[in-house]
């Protein structure tokens, strides 16, 4: 099973349209909310894990598109340069989804793109500036 953490963007013409409902029952997709900001009559922006083989995802993703929601990646959003990093560990102490943390066997600080929100916190903290990319803003 994979997994796969997308931002749509819904147009307040689409915002009463039962499309998250229609990818558990007709596309296999396991989703979990991570975070969301719907106000009624507006434009809507959510934060979605979705979890099913990698056919069952791209589906979905085709779904969106042909439903008229923006959706984007996560995992292209930010970036950790290893050549710059020191692995002190002060970005793990604030990725609140544990896309970044400490091996213990090596103490090194491993990045997994496929669980990040790209929240942008991991770029404030880190002394060296060793992660760059773009940070959603879910308030945009």
């Amino acid at each position: 099973m994979e997994s796969l953490n997308v931002l749509l963007i819904f147009r307040k013409e689409i915002m009463y349209k039962p499309i998250i409902y229609r990818i558990a029952r007709d596309f296999n997709i396991e989703f979990n909310v991570l975070e969301a900001k719907i106000f009624p009559k507006q434009e809507g922006r959510i934060i979605l894990e979705l979890k099913g083989t990698k056919a069952e995802i791209q589906d979905t993703l085709n779904y969106f598109e042909t439903e008229g929601v923006e959706a984007r990646k996560l995992s292209d959003q930010i970036r950790k340069d290893d050549n710059i990093c020191v692995h002190c560990g002060a970005c793990t102490a604030v990725c609140r989804v544990d896309a970044l943390y400490i091996d213990r066997e090596t103490m090194r600080v491993l990045f997994d793109s496929e669980k990040c929100v790209a929240c942008g916190l991991c770029m404030k903290a880190c002394p060296v500036n060793a992660i760059s990319g773009a940070v959603i803003d879910m308030e945009a």
